[in-house]
């Protein structure tokens, strides 16, 4: 079960990164890229297992911690007060991306921007939870 959660979780990053223009791939030394994660659950050891997965996926795809691109951690803590600050100090500072995990994590980011790309894990029914119209747009 682990193995395809962390299969499906490449998957998502790898289709992120993908969606970054070709362009700036080609200049990757000259800007670093800006991610934001936001996770809903607490910075405990399976929440960093599942960063490095996160990191390790981007590596190999060519995309550097500290090189390439720069990571702005959020970690919500299973508090929606919380996971709303987040996810707007997120918002605000407009970066390239936003990689959420679970479902109150999303559904804040969509509250504080429409403009910012968010990719997302570990929501089991985006459809149902009213994330996304169909998973064909996913």
């Amino acid at each position: 079960m682990l193995d395809a959660r962390r299969r499906q979780f490449i998957t998502l990053i790898s289709v992120a990164a993908a969606s970054w223009p070709l362009a700036a791939r080609a200049q990757q030394g000259e800007r670093v890229r800006r991610i934001g994660a936001l996770t809903g659950i607490g910075d405990d050891e399976r929440a960093q297992a599942r960063i490095a997965v996160f990191v390790q996926a981007l590596a190999q795809l060519g995309w550097i911690e500290g090189r390439n691109i720069r990571i702005d951690y959020r970690w919500g803590g299973g508090d929606i007060d919380r996971i709303r600050k987040h996810a707007t100090e997120l918002a605000a500072s407009a970066p390239d991306v936003i990689f959420a995990t679970g479902t109150p994590a999303v559904e804040q980011l969509l509250k504080a921007t429409r403009a910012v790309p968010i990719v997302f894990a570990f929501t089991p029914d985006p459809v149902g939870a009213g994330l996304v119209e169909s998973l064909s747009r996913a």
